[in-house]
Formats: structure tokens, sequence, C-alpha cells
């Protein structure tokens, strides 16, 4: 891989009850355990970066593959939803429900254009395989 840019973040404190910093100073935020998972809650957590950032990834890789087929797109949105849970063994893996909305668009072309994006997102590369990722389309 050729890189072209690499993000650097310090993680301090007890973990998901701590603080992160990226080495830009950009972010610069608590983090707490949910309150759905035993925690005080009122803070950012892992979960919670992690869907922003695969909705962000996605939305610039539909826009960019838009761009490319010539495709006009109408006011787009995506949602990442990411779940945390027990697989067993006590370890924990996520899941991820990304909801993309084409508000206007034919549904068959709407479709098309998320799969591309999933294909060229590096988020839905990184994650291909290794947890569950399901893709749903509004129009």
């Amino acid at each position: 891989m050729k890189t072209l840019y690499t993000a650097e973040a310090v993680a301090t404190g007890d973990g998901r009850n701590g603080h992160a910093r990226t080495s830009d100073g950009i972010l610069d935020l608590d983090l707490a355990v949910p309150k759905e998972m035993g925690g005080a809650g009122g803070a950012a957590n892992p979960e919670l970066l992690f869907a922003a950032g695969y909705a962000a990834c996605l939305h610039s890789a539909l826009k960019a593959v838009a761009r490319l087929g010539k495709v006009q797109l109408p006011e787009t949105t995506v949602t990442a939803r990411v779940s945390i849970g027990g697989i067993g063994d006590g370890r924990y893996g996520l899941a991820v429900e990304l909801l993309v909305r084409l508000p206007g668009m034919p549904a068959d072309d709407a479709e098309r254009l998320v799969a591309r994006a999933h294909e060229v997102c590096p988020y839905s590369n990184a994650t291909r395989g290794n947890i569950e990722v399901s893709l749903v389309t509004e129009v």
C-alpha cells in the first residue's frame, strides 16, 4: 500500500473510561462506557467514533463513485449503526448496518452505486470478512 495519510491518536486513562487525543489536537475528548454497557455514559466511546468514521468514509466513496460514473446524485446521507456484543468465550465483536439514503433515485441504480461504493470504501475493505456489515439502500 502506498500511504497517502496517517492518523495518530493516543488513548490514556482506563481505556473505555479514559481520554483520547489525536496528534494534531483536532480530536481531544473524554471516553466513557455507554450506560447500555453498565457505564456512566455521557462521553464518546469507540463505537461512536467508528460509526462516524465509517459513515463519512462510505459517503465519500459514494460521491467519488458517482462522480466517476457521471451520475447526478440527489441529496444523500449515510448512517452507520455500530453494535458491540459478546461472541462467546469472553470475546466481543462488532456488527455494522449502513443506511444509505438516495431519495428519488431509481432503486436499481441506487443499489448498484451503493454496492460499488462499498467495494471502494477503505473501511469496508478493512472490515470485509471480519465483521458483519449490512447495506440498506433507501430511495
